[in-house]
């Protein structure tokens, strides 16, 4: 008798863990673009401008694994799932605001990007992942 219940239990169990929210805040790209920047064909146009992102789950853990920012929950209750585009829309965002100009039809690049990701965990119950993204803007001239 005691078999025939833990059965049905265990599969609607594993339903719900296997069912869950994932998500991975980094994302790792290849570069195939060589840029020469010992020559003087370009200038710093910002310094520091910085982009961030956070989300907030229910049952749920975060943290960051061989540099990227992994959770693992149910429910989402802020936020978005796509932690690093966000972060990077709000660096651009962030730079147009300080900078009182748009990037539209620039020549615009980062360098010297920097990742940071932190997680907040309260006993598998809630989690608050948060990547930081901080990078100096060049322009190229002609």
């Amino acid at each position: 008798m005691k078999a025939k219940f833990f059965t049905p239990v265990f599969l609607l169990a594993m339903a719900i863990i296997c069912s869950s929210c994932a998500t991975s805040g980094l994302f790792t790209s290849a570069h195939i673009t060589n840029v020469e920047l010992s020559e003087s064909n370009y200038k710093i146009v910002a310094k520091n401008v910085n982009g961030e992102a956070e989300a907030k789950y229910l049952l749920g853990f975060s943290g960051a694994f061989r540099g990227e920012m992994q959770t693992l929950a149910l429910v989402r209750i802020a936020g978005e799932g796509l932690l690093y585009q966000q972060a990077m829309e709000n660096l651009w965002k962030n730079f147009e605001t300080r900078h009182s100009q748009t990037i539209e039809g620039r020549k615009l690049a980062l360098v010297n990007v920097r990742y940071d990701s932190d997680a907040l965990n309260v006993l598998l119950l809630y989690t608050k992942p948060k990547i930081s993204i901080r990078a100096d803007v060049i322009e190229f001239g002609d």
